[in-house]
């Protein structure tokens, strides 16, 4: 008896993930895209608190994500002072200043779990502050009664370290206020999909980037009447958690900020827009 391998169409070439330009090719994908040139990447780190990634080398091209302090990114091209490559976390391409990025070195540990951490000087809280870390990146280094030492020189107080309560919304709720940036990550600013990102990111639950992507990945569906606090309601372009049954906490470019409100009064905006279905989906995780 023979048994016949039963495999499925391949799923279309994401550019947001997938590195298939006409003129370099990711290795990955050698046996999916004739090439002239194959590429391997070389892994770098971010060295900086954050650091735009943009959709093209330019600093006038638009964020489309950000890396954090720690953050892993495979470089596939460097052009000038830009680095073409791909966020090893969520697999998100794009270009990040090539003096953004370090030697990867140890994989760092431990997360900053506070909106944002200040690095000081000195393992005292009176000590200068060097840098101020967000919530997300990523440090290595060495603890100590009260303060990590960093690898890289400077000192994070362990509260700054502590662990996450395991809900998202308590974690997303962190974020409250922050201002709405398009690609942003961090309570310095984030949108939509990016603070979803982080809050499920936080506990263990591996995030794509942007909301279609988080809608077709994340969880198993649920009917809108059926909704409850916790699950992630979807519309065109947007995503929220739901922090009741009818209240939505999200980021959101019409009150430029992160912010809890009514459920309704998001569906009604959306309707005054001219969208016949606002909601694309409602996702339990």
């Amino acid at each position: 008896m023979t048994t016949a391998s039963v495999s499925g169409p391949r799923p279309a070439l994401d550019p947001r993930v997938d590195i298939a330009r006409a003129d370099l090719v990711e290795i990955g994908l050698a046996d999916r895209v004739a090439a002239a040139r194959y590429v391997e990447p070389f892994a770098m780190r971010c060295s900086l608190p954050r650091a735009a990634v943009r959709a093209a080398g330019d600093a006038a091209a638009v964020a489309v994500s950000e890396l954090l302090w720690g953050e892993v990114f495979d470089v596939f091209e460097v052009t000038g002072d830009w680095a073409f490559g791909r966020s090893v976390a969520d697999r998100y391409v794009g270009w990040a200043a090539f003096a953004a990025l370090g030697e990867t070195g140890a994989k760092p540990p431990q997360m900053i779990t506070a909106r944002l951490a200040p690095v000081f000087s000195a393992p005292d809280i009176k000590a200068a502050v060097i840098a101020e870390l967000p919530f997300g990146a990523q440090v290595a280094g060495v603890p100590g009664d009260r303060f990590m030492a960093l690898s890289g020189g400077g000192f994070i107080h362990n509260r700054h370290l502590a662990p996450l309560p395991a809900d998202p919304i308590s974690i997303a709720r962190l974020f409250t206020g922050a201002p709405y940036l398009w690609g942003g990550r961090t309570p310095l600013g984030v949108d939509c999909s990016g603070l979803i990102q982080a809050s499920l990111t936080a506990i263990g639950i591996v995030t794509p980037r942007d909301s279609d992507q988080q809608l077709a990945a994340l969880g198993g569906a649920v009917a809108f009447n059926d909704r409850a606090a916790g699950d992630l309601v979807f519309f065109p372009g947007h995503v929220g958690i739901l922090a009741t049954r009818d209240r939505l906490f999200h980021a959101n470019a019409h009150w430029m900020a992160v912010v809890e409100e009514p459920l309704a009064d998001v569906i009604a905006r959306l309707h005054t827009a001219g969208v016949e279905a606002p909601v694309a989906g409602v996702r339990r995780l």
